[in-house]
Order: C-alpha cells, then structure tokens, then sequence
C-alpha cells in the first residue's frame, strides 16, 4: 500500500543539451529535458554565429531532496551563451541535501559562456553544487556564478543550514581551476571578515581556455565598482573575479562588463548593445 509518506515528492531533473556548428550557424541539434527543467526556443540576437539559450525552472525553486543534472556539449566551433529565466531559489529544508549538477563539454576551437542567474539560499537550505568542464585545444569557457545567503530584502541572514560547492574544469587532462566552497549556516561564518563578513553575497567570474595579458588583467581592475570587496587574479590560462558584498545587480554590472571587454578583447565577438543584452536579466 502506498501512503502519502512513501510517495517521493522530490524532483528528478534533467537536461540534456548538444551544439553544433553547421555553415557558419551554431544548431542547438540535441535537446532533452526532463520536469522541471524546460528550454526556450533558442534565438540569435547577434547573428547565427552565437546561439543563445534560455533554461527555465518550472518548479519556481529547489527543495530539500532534489536532484537536477544537467550535460551540455559543444561540438568543434559551436557558440553558445546560456542563461536562466530567473533567480534560482534554494528553499529551507527539513534535513534532506538539494543538489544541482554540471557537466559540461566543449570541443576543440568551440566557446561556451554560461551565465546563469543568481541563486537565492533561504535560511535552512542544505545545498550542493557540482560543475565540471572539460575543454578540447583550442576551446573556451566563462561562466559566472552569483550567491546570495538569504532574502536580505526581508532581513532574512543565513544561519542555519549549509551550502557546499565544487567546480573542477580541465583541459587536455589537466585542471585549469578547481574550486571548493563550504559554507555552513551560523552566526560565526556569516559575520567572520574570515567567512560572508556580514555581506551576504558573493560571486565568481571565471575565463579560462588560453593565456590572458597582463593589460587584460589591469583593464578588469579598473573596471571594479567596489574595490574592498572586489578582486581580480591572473590564472595561467585565464583569469578570476571574485566579489564579496552586498548586492546582487552591483555584482551582475561588474561582471557584465568583464564580459563585455573579455568578448571583444579575447573572442573577437563584438560588445553587445544593452537591448541585445539578454532580456532575462533586465527583469
């Protein structure tokens, strides 16, 4: 007999998704989604070079017990910028793990930017998340991620609960970055200037795939808007952004324009213009 205790409410997502370049045009030619994920229709605001991809969460947030996973692959010479509909919200958990996987796939000459939007902890989330990238010669990959611990809109700080996150990305065997992040909930971490020191977001940029100049590296410098909690370092195939602060836009705007300068400097993509930009994150 079946009861309501026994019925695993939990959602089991997937996502499966394949580019490849064909006659000058990046073709999402592979897409697989299982509930709650779904995919918007992809479109080319910049031309058919860059294929751009919208995910959407259907569920509205992550509960405790929810496993999502996704696989993307970029074939030779495909483009893709990937983002989400909105915020992904991590609720409060009654003791069960939430976790969120990544793989990700990018052969040799093909460029990923995966930019999802923010992710939004509630106080008592238990949540992991695990991204992994391997790039073929010749390939590359930006992506960021911004955290905020607790609706502070509503004074809400994160005190309970834990967040853990792992991101390794490798090439030719090698790994470029890897990653680790425990960031458990109590007042100790969250105030400690050794923790969140009171500031309830934090964020990375990441570009990795080929040596970057050192006049790249001081260009990302002076584009910083708050330097106390702001940095930029030279990776030896790339470079890192973190930041550390209170807002979630004043993060997206510094790394907006990393982004912008990197596409130019470095993809030799042209800067998007603002109403371009993908609309997804003007909401």
């Amino acid at each position: 007999m079946i009861t309501n205790s026994t019925i695993d409410k939990s959602w089991h997502g997937k996502l499966n998704l394949v580019y490849a370049s064909c006659q000058n045009s990046t073709q999402l030619i592979y897409n697989h989604h299982q509930a709650p994920f779904k995919v918007q229709r992809p479109f080319y605001p910049e031309g058919q070079e860059i294929c751009h991809t919208v995910i959407l969460h259907t569920a509205g947030g992550i509960v405790g017990g929810d496993r999502l996973t996704s696989d993307i692959h970029l074939q030779p010479h495909s483009q893709a910028l990937i983002t989400t509909a909105a915020a992904s919200k991590i609720y409060r958990s009654h003791g069960l793990l939430a976790k969120q996987t990544v793989n990700i796939e990018v052969d040799d000459h093909a460029n990923l930017e995966y930019l999802p939007q923010e992710t939004i902890l509630f106080n008592g989330a238990i949540y992991r998340q695990d991204l992994r990238v391997e790039l073929a010669p010749g390939a590359s990959y930006l992506g960021w991620e911004i955290i905020r611990f607790g609706r502070s809109a509503r004074g809400e700080k994160f005190l309970a609960g834990e967040m853990r996150s792992h991101t390794e990305i490798w090439q030719n065997n090698m790994p470029l970055w890897i990653d680790r992040q425990i960031v458990p909930g109590n007042e100790e971490v969250f105030y400690s200037p050794h923790g969140l020191g009171g500031k309830p977001v934090i964020a990375t940029l990441v570009f990795l795939g080929f040596p970057i100049e050192s006049e790249i590296i001081k260009q990302a410098r002076l584009l910083i808007t708050e330097p106390l909690f702001s940095g930029v370092t030279k990776l030896e195939h790339g470079l890192l952004c973190r930041y550390r602060g209170h807002s979630t836009s004043s993060a997206r705007k510094w790394f907006i324009n990393i982004w912008q300068m990197l596409r130019t400097k470095c993809l030799n993509h042209d800067i998007i213009p603002s109403n371009h930009i993908p609309r997804v994150w003007q909401i």
